[in-house]
């Protein structure tokens, strides 16, 4: 049985550089607490955390006066910010340099709709750590949708600035700004602007390419990962065959009877070494069959 696993799947830059600044980071003196799983994948989260990592949540921050904290690669609200400073805590910054970009972006969209009662909305993930931050930019003055049912929250008598969450999926950012500018009252007060990570929305169309050469396909990833949950259904959509782990001992035997070729892939959270572990679980399934 052939056991491919996919070049481009795993970590994208910004969580690449994320946790090379972690590990870093611990290397070097004292405990390092990360506000928030430092990426939506529990099998690493794990690694780094038997190396001394500790997550907590923005409520443990009152105890953490004078200690190191880490900002993830989703980025935070200024006001994580602020209370770092009045706690003197030292922050360890590793926001995304394209969230980070985006975050200015938000600010500027409000400048802009804020004089002429236009509105700012975000096509996101509510309550994902990146949507908090980047309407954390402007207190929450942003509005959030998820799909097309939250097109009805938009008022389409005033200006629209539209923009998205750096992962998602380009066909429904597509589709909801075409169905904005035709809702629109006065189509020439939309602004719309793609602010979608072309490394990881250009795996869409690669994953559709290579989900569709096996006979079975494994998707590896976190359970909370947005981005694992749209690239899975682009792989589920190339082929219907397609399963949904997060670690090796999820995968079943009965999966693989008579089957020639296995591609294993998976999201911008999922490290290479996971897929790595995987491919060897599935041969060993194999071997004794």
């Amino acid at each position: 049985m052939q056991i491919k696993i996919d070049d481009n799947s795993g970590f994208c830059f910004g969580v690449v550089r994320a946790i090379t600044e972690a590990e870093k980071a611990l290397e070097v003196g004292s405990t390092v607490y990360s506000l928030g799983d430092i990426v939506h994948n529990r099998m690493e989260v794990q690694r780094l955390e038997s190396r001394g990592l500790r997550t907590i949540t923005h409520a443990d921050m009152d105890q953490l006066a004078g200690a190191r904290l880490f900002i993830r690669a989703h980025g935070e609200p200024p006001t994580t910010y602020a209370k770092a400073r009045a706690l003197g805590i030292e922050l360890i910054d590793a926001t995304c340099p394209v969230v980070a970009r985006l975050q200015q972006r938000v600010v500027e969209a409000y400048e802009k709709m804020a004089p002429i009662g236009g509105q700012v909305v975000i096509l996101g993930k509510r309550g994902h750590a990146e949507v908090v931050g980047l309407t954390g930019q402007v207190e929450d003055r942003a509005l959030v949708i998820e799909n097309e049912q939250d097109l009805e929250r938009i008022d389409f008598t005033r200006p629209i600035y539209l923009l998205s969450q750096t992962t998602q999926s380009i066909a429904l950012f597509n589709r909801l700004g075409e169905e904005i500018m035709r809702r629109a009252i006065d189509p020439e007060q939309v602004t719309i602007v793609d602010t979608i990570c072309r490394q990881v929305s250009g795996r869409e169309q690669h994953l559709t390419e290579f989900a569709a050469r096996f006979d079975v396909v494994i998707f590896v990833c976190g359970r909370k990962s947005s981005n694992g949950k749209v690239l899975y259904e682009v792989c589920r959509k190339a082929n219907p065959r397609t399963y949904n782990i997060e670690e090796a001992k999820e995968l079943d035997s009965a999966w693989f009877e008579g089957v020639h070729s296995v591609g294993i892939c998976g999201a911008t959270s999922t490290p290479k070494w996971l897929m790595e572990a995987v491919a060897e679980a599935v041969d060993t399934l194999q071997t004794k069959h």
